[in-house]
């Protein structure tokens, strides 16, 4: 069992920047993926980031390329997810994720192969 908690979320203008932050506890994060997903009210659960659990591999939703960054620090158990030039389209709630274990090199965004979720951190994002 993995458990995921999710900060840093908040109000921001658009232009501005966010550090969101996941923690883990449970099983050994090291091994699993993560990502990272948002929902925008009426949407659907989109995919944003994710990173292999070596940290060398990552994946970015085109519409976050050049402006998001994701990180990982294995041993404080923690993913990150960096938002720079933050456009009002990207407010929704962000979703921290595992998936795993698995290959060092291997990432997703495929949301039925994340099997651990956190509650989730609001990020409101004003023009």
């Amino acid at each position: 069992q993995v458990q995921l908690v999710e900060t840093g979320g908040g109000l921001v203008q658009a232009g501005g920047s966010l550090r969101l932050s996941c923690a883990a506890s449970g099983r050994i994060f090291s091994r699993y993926v993560m990502g990272w997903f948002r929902q925008a009210a009426g949407n659907e659960r989109e995919s944003v980031a994710a990173i292999s659990w070596s940290g060398g591999s990552t994946y970015y939703a085109d519409s976050v390329k050049g402006r998001f960054t994701i990180s990982r620090d294995n041993a404080k158990n923690t993913v990150y997810l960096q938002m720079n030039s933050l456009k009002p389209e990207d407010t929704a709630v962000y979703y921290c994720a595992a998936a795993g274990p698995s290959g060092s090199g291997y990432t997703s965004s495929r949301e039925y192969e994340y099997h651990y979720w956190g509650q989730g951190t609001q990020v409101t994002v004003s023009s």
